[in-house]
């Protein structure tokens, strides 16, 4: 699912992605929004707030924003540098994913533990924490779909949807054609994994509040177990037939 890339990755691999971890996206989004009242998933409407409260002169919480901002950036950069240095030495292909998915991991159970953890830390460090992992997620998905797939923000989607949609009235070749439905068929599946998880987050968080994080952070379990199983199985296939 993740270890695919270039020729080797395939339809069937990106909506996979697309649907597991959109969900994780909805998860984390609702669960940031009623814990912290923040957009924990996206910055663009931080951008709103940022200019907002510049206007305002109140530059103590403008700064609180640029800091959401770079946190999520910070998180795109890293998880992109790993995946970068991995490309670029092939004994480092499989950890250059599963490091960006681990420390996701972690930074989701850090905010699900943190009245454990973090007695005293402020809504606006659990933020960046969620909005850093979400970097790490969107880079990640962004990089192994080779920009096809993106899971944490549905705005620049519906613009595609709204373009795909009116291209399927003019376009009528069949090979033209079934591009756009599988096209159509993967946005869909993102919106639905990303409004699921909201929804089963949203149920989730009138009992567990923060700790319904632990179910996003099961599903990213899942998807490192589900390639670190396809890896075995393809390492003994290749030594039988060597």
């Amino acid at each position: 699912m993740l270890r695919h890339y270039g020729k080797g990755r395939t339809y069937k691999h990106n909506i996979y992605l697309a649907s597991i971890l959109s969900t994780v996206a909805g998860i984390v989004n609702i669960t940031g929004w009623l814990a912290l009242g923040i957009l924990t998933t996206n910055v663009t409407g931080h951008f709103v707030f940022l200019s907002e409260e510049i206007m305002l002169h109140n530059y103590q919480i403008a700064l609180s924003f640029i800091l959401l901002i770079n946190a999520f950036l910070l998180g795109a950069f890293t998880s992109s540098y790993l995946m970068e240095r991995g490309r670029h030495n092939k004994n480092k292909h499989f950890v250059s994913y599963v490091l960006p998915i681990g420390m996701e991991v972690v930074a989701l159970l850090l905010v699900a533990f943190s009245d454990i953890l973090f007695m005293q830390i402020r809504p606006l460090g659990l933020a960046m924490l969620l909005l850093f992992s979400m970097g790490l997620q969107n880079a990640l998905v962004t990089q192994v779909s080779q920009s096809i797939v993106r899971t944490t923000h549905l705005t620049g989607l519906f613009t595609d949807l709204g373009i795909e949609l009116s291209q399927l009235i003019f376009y009528k070749k069949s090979e033209e054609r079934r591009v756009l439905k599988h096209s159509l068929f993967l946005k869909i599946m993102i919106i639905t994994g990303f409004t699921l998880g909201g929804i089963i987050g949203g149920l989730l968080f009138n009992n567990y509040e923060l700790k319904t994080l632990f179910l996003a952070v099961i599903i990213l379990l899942i998807v490192l177990l589900y390639d670190a199983i396809s890896i075995r199985k393809r390492f003994k296939k290749d030594r039988k037939y060597s």
